[in-house]
């Protein structure tokens, strides 16, 4: 900035305005608005029937969507997707990433309301905030939240997937198993690119339906596997790769030394782990992402937070493991190679 340009205030209006077109688009998503369009453009009434707007809204909500870059709309008044949009917001397409955004519309936004809370006392503002009981238990009694919660996983987990069997060399490697995997779109990117690799999934048994019928979707029902159980407390099936992606943001930093040891114990020699994050740049400057998300685990867990670079290579050097080498992947996230 010069010293001609003015300070205005338009800056700071937007970033603390901003939740409103956060929620314009969750809310797009949860309407089906993009599925809808998908299947070609729309006219205003006819978007509107579909979507269950209402005539006072139906303007406004779509005009704001078109302003926002999601929606286009043509001279004659027809709205399409644009191409974005199209592919990652799609239900009925496998690229489609809108589950974290139902589970953020679902659970993650009303919570955030609470983060001046969070920030004063340290404490979680979830659905367990007041309950004391475990997290993953208790979500999973509720089948829909369940539900939407694997699937908002699986959702963040896609394009990281496909970046992440890409940017590894996998030739030799034999078995690829996902700590805590969620419903698997980690090791189902790396089977489809890799034929002659299977995989698994350790997970907590309630994952399993969800699991079986993302498997089955895939045509992998023969290559991926479940494996039921608790990586603090249960052996880890065995594999010459074990994959651990957002799971150590979600625990404090003994459960993660004590995560790490155990997948270097269980690895055979040469055998790699994978972690990935939204890791804080060392300089815990620039990853907005990371730095925000960590924000989240503050809200949505006991004791987790996003962590750098070096953090993450260090505990992996005092784990056992003799090499290790950090790369970006996308959207602000990063993947850790540890060899033994």
């Amino acid at each position: 900035m010069s010293v001609t340009d003015p300070i205005t205030p338009e800056p700071l209006l937007q970033l603390g305005l901003g939740f409103m077109a956060s929620k314009t688009l969750l809310s797009a998503v949860e309407l089906g608005v993009f599925t809808t369009l998908a299947n070609g453009g729309r006219y205003r009434d006819s978007l509107a029937a579909e979507a269950g707007l209402h005539p006072r809204s139906a303007e406004d909500f779509l005009d704001a969507l078109v302003s926002l870059g999601v929606l286009t709309r043509d001279a004659d008044g027809l709205y399409r997707n644009t191409p974005a949009a199209d592919v990652f917001l799609d239900r009925a397409k496998p690229s489609y990433v809108g589950g974290i955004l139902e589970m953020a519309n679902n659970r993650l936004f009303g919570f955030w309301n609470n983060l001046t809370d969070a920030l004063r006392t340290g404490n979680l503002q979830n659905e367990v905030a007041h309950s004391g009981a475990p997290f993953f238990a208790t979500l999973s009694q509720d089948p829909v939240a369940w539900r939407n919660f694997l699937n908002g996983m699986n959702g963040v987990s896609t394009p990281l997937a496909a970046a992440l069997a890409a940017d590894f060399d996998w030739t030799g490697r034999r078995r690829v198993v996902d700590l805590g995997g969620a419903l698997g779109a980690v090791p189902a990117a790396v089977l489809r690119a890799n034929p002659d690799i299977t995989g698994g999934v350790f997970e907590l048994p309630p994952v399993a339906p969800v699991f079986e019928e993302f498997v089955a979707a895939h045509g992998l029902t023969d290559r991926l596997a479940f494996h039921g159980g608790d990586f603090f407390t249960d052996p880890l099936p065995e594999a010459d790769v074990y994959v651990m992606g957002q799971i150590l943001h979600d625990w404090n930093l003994e459960q993660r030394r004590f995560l790490l040891k155990k997948a270097y114990d269980a690895l055979p020699e040469g055998g790699t782990l994978i972690v990935y994050d939204a890791m804080i740049d060392d300089e815990r400057r620039h990853n907005t992402y990371g730095l925000m998300l960590s924000l989240n685990m503050l809200i949505d867990t006991e004791g987790g937070s996003e962590y750098t670079v070096a953090d993450a290579a260090q505990w992996l050097q005092a784990a056992g493991f003799a090499k290790t080498e950090a790369r970006p992947l996308i959207g602000g996230y990063t993947a850790v190679y540890a060899t033994k």
